[in-house]
């Protein structure tokens, strides 16, 4: 992500949409209308699944496994057709649809420094967490023979180190992102190779 769009704005869906979430085949055909990039369409896919997965480490309940499932998978739903409006257009999608304001502001504080929206919440911080991390680990996949088979946290961290590596992929929100969930790298990185959906 290399595009600011600040949101101009700090509150986000309304309280009395608490609880209020789409089914996952309601977000799944979203998706499907709105993104034709299927390369995007996998990140959002592993970014959910991270993000349920976490959720799932913690044992909180399903309700709340799904609130998290559903901000990783929508978080994206804009770049590909309204990249000029990226996390804009998905947000004012869900408010008109009544969704959880808990998962709206996630998605809008998922990259801080380009949306000028703070993370706050456990699940703020991991979408932001999980976002550029889990892009760069499954770039990393693709280059090795056996991709995430037998993969290890040095060999990220070396690439990581290596700035001509993913370039996109900014390491400085990565460090951020890690530092304001209070989790080590080491660790995040960890949990993604672990986790991660496989193509």
């Amino acid at each position: 992500m290399n595009l600011t769009h600040p949101l101009n704005r700090i509150e986000f869906g309304s309280q009395e949409n608490i609880g209020n979430m789409m089914t996952m085949q309601e977000a799944l055909t979203l998706l499907g209308d709105w993104v034709k990039n299927d390369k995007l369409v996998f990140h959002m896919k592993q970014v959910g699944h991270l993000m349920k997965s976490f959720a799932i480490s913690k044992g909180y309940d399903e309700p709340t496994q799904h609130l998290w499932h559903l901000s990783g998978l929508l978080h994206d739903a804009d770049w590909d057709q309204w990249p000029d409006d990226h996390c804009r257009k998905i947000i004012e999608e869900l408010e008109a649809r009544n969704q959880d304001p808990r998962m709206i502001k996630a998605i809008a504080s998922h990259g801080p420094r380009y949306f000028g929206v703070e993370p706050h919440s456990e699940m703020d911080k991991m979408l932001y967490a999980f976002d550029e991390l889990s892009g760069f680990v499954h770039a990393y996949s693709l280059m090795r023979p056996q991709g995430y088979e037998g993969m290890e946290v040095k060999g990220v961290r070396k690439r990581l180190k290596d700035k001509a590596f993913a370039a996109q992929v900014s390491r400085e929100d990565i460090a951020d992102a890690s530092q304001r969930a209070g989790i080590p790298l080491e660790d995040l990185i960890q949990f993604v190779i672990d986790n991660q959906l496989r193509a």
